[in-house]
């Protein structure tokens, strides 16, 4: 992973002509909390200068062809992050970024990161290359609140019914770490969420909630099992009876 990450800040470096104000990790990777198969490695990188037309191209298909230069490092393709200008970052007013997601990638003048995504970087955030923290400042309580909120509904609303990704039991680690961001307005790993949840005894059910947490464990055996793939496909019913943990949470915030 280490020489994957070193490859792609060169490479973005190179494209630059040099001019990268910096380049952070965030998530899991900081976390230590990554796991091949299930997590992204999560960065953002920032630019001197506006990136030009041809630089953009050149960036949009980066992933792709650092995996076919490197066919045997699995890595290249769990980068999911943004390049833009730092200036632009700023503003939060963009002409040209480029957006590297878990489903494809584009050129774009939109984006935000969350408050999560903000929070980590502000706190938790690993510069690699240049750059200052202040860069990211962190939301505010009630920005938290709002952005568990906006997940909740999220889960709500997507999560009724499930299908055999492991992000359907994913739901559950990410209700834990609601819950926990509630109570202690900070954040940690998805693992170490799971974890204090059964600690803590804050679901009536641990049985899914310990499931999901050996899943995670080693997410690359478990997604290519039968037997896997039919219990992740009919969690929907037990993501929401942990949303309903995470609602009267929320009523006491």
């Amino acid at each position: 992973m280490l020489h994957a990450i070193t490859k792609a800040t060169d490479e973005i470096v190179t494209i630059m002509d040099g001019n990268v104000y910096g380049v952070w990790l965030y998530g899991s990777v900081v976390l230590d909390d990554f796991r091949l198969g299930w997590s992204d490695i999560d960065f953002v990188a920032l630019t001197d200068r506006p990136i030009s037309e041809s630089q953009a191209m050149q960036l949009l298909t980066l992933r792709q062809d650092m995996l076919k230069n490197d066919p045997g490092n699995p890595y290249y393709r769990c980068f999911e992050g943004i390049i833009a200008d730092r200036t632009e970052y700023l503003s939060q007013s963009f002409h040209r970024l480029v957006y590297w997601g878990t489903s494809g990638q584009r050129v774009t003048d939109r984006f935000a990161h969350d408050a999560f995504s903000l929070f980590e970087l502000a706190k938790y955030g690993k510069p690699i290359l240049g750059g200052e923290p202040w860069v990211f400042p962190p939301p505010g309580r009630e920005e938290l609140v709002s952005a568990v909120r906006a997940h909740y509904d999220s889960i709500r609303k997507y999560a009724v019914e499930s299908n055999e990704t492991l992000y359907s039991c994913g739901w559950l680690l990410d209700i834990a770490r609601c819950i926990y961001t509630l109570r202690y307005n900070d954040i940690i790993a998805k693992t170490r969420a799971g974890l204090w949840a059964l600690e803590e005894h804050i679901f009536p059910d641990e049985t899914p909630l310990k499931k999901t947490i050996e899943i995670r464990q080693q997410p690359t055996y478990y997604k290519a099992s039968a037997e896997t793939k039919r219990w992740l496909k009919s969690l929907g019913p037990v993501v929401q009876r942990y949303a309903d943990v995470l609602e009267q949470e929320l009523l006491m915030h």
